[in-house]
Order: structure tokens, then sequence, then C-alpha cells
């Protein structure tokens, strides 16, 4: 397949990277919480005495990490989707379906971003902390407003390939110099 190029064909290229990495740093950060939560298991068994407040960073940076993931998964198609329906359909048919599900996701993912951003804002101006460690809430907002910002951008991409692929076109997605070996 001949390398698409322009510059829509090197935005497109950004943005895969820059998600592949960012749910990369999720997966990174997922781990580190689940090694923490291990250690802090085993010096509960070995010593009676759990790391302190492992349930706030757990509940904090899950919550990250699972934002984290979310333009990986619009990017790549690994939403949930019923196949059962789908199977029999023409593939302009199930590229369209996937082009209205990217406007949903873009749509949606403005909103999410606007109303997080108000929760931030709030957050600032009426700062509240966890009870233990004094962890500043507002401090999960700034990468979760950068998820969002990143499904969006991988909507957008996803909307491109709905587009190619209701016109028969491959994928923008499909580039070879967008795929996961770079």
């Amino acid at each position: 397949m001949p390398r698409r190029t322009g510059r829509l064909a090197a935005g497109v290229r950004l943005v895969a990277r820059l998600v592949r990495y960012w749910a990369l740093g999720g997966g990174v950060l997922l781990t580190g919480l689940a090694v923490m939560t291990a250690l802090s298991a085993g010096s509960n068994i070995a010593f009676s005495a759990p790391f302190p407040a492992d349930h706030e960073l757990v509940k904090h940076f899950v919550a990250i990490g699972i934002f984290m993931f979310l333009p990986y998964c619009q990017l790549a198609g690994a939403n949930v989707t019923v196949d059962i329906f789908t199977e029999s359909m023409s593939e302009g048919a199930k590229a369209a379906m996937a082009l209205f599900s990217a406007i949903f996701t873009a749509a949606f993912a403005l909103l999410l971003l606007r109303q997080m951003s108000y929760g931030f804002g709030s957050y600032i101006q009426y700062p509240e902390v966890t009870p233990v460690l004094k962890l500043p809430l507002w401090t999960a907002f700034p990468p979760i407003l950068l998820s969002l910002a990143l499904l969006f951008l991988a909507a957008m991409v996803t909307i491109l390939d709905g587009v190619a692929g209701m016109r028969g076109q491959p994928k923008w997605t499909e580039d070879p110099s967008a795929t996961a070996s770079e």
C-alpha cells in the first residue's frame, strides 16, 4: 500500500503516535499501581502495616489510567461493537456506522472536555484534598483533559477512516506509516 503524503497524512501519523505513547503511559501507570498494591498487601501480611492511603492513590490514578486508554481504543476501533448485527452488512454500511460513531465520539469528547474543564476550574478555585495523603484532587484533571483532547483527535482520524471506507478507499489508520511498528 502506498504511503499517504501531505500535511493531513503527517497529522494523522502524529496523532496515532501520540495516542499510542499516551496509552503506553497509562499502562505504565496502572502497572505501577498494581505493583504498589501488591507490595502494600505483602506489607500488610508480613508486618500488619499496609502502605498508608494506598486506596487513595488507586482511586486517583486508576481514573487517570482509564482516560489515558480511551483515545487508543477509539483509534484502534477497540470499543464495544455488536458484530452479530453488523457481520452481514456491506463494507460501505459498516463504514457509515463507524463514521456516525466517530462523529458521536468527537462531539462527546468535546462535551466532556468542556465540562471537565469547568470542574478543573472549580477544584482550583475551591481546593479539595484526599484525607490521608492530602493529595489535591485537581491533579487528576490535567492528564484527563489531555486524554479527552487526544480522544477528540482520535475521533477526527476515525471520521476520516469512515469517509474513506464509504468511498472504498483504504483507511487512514491502515497507512503503513501509522502502524504500531513505528
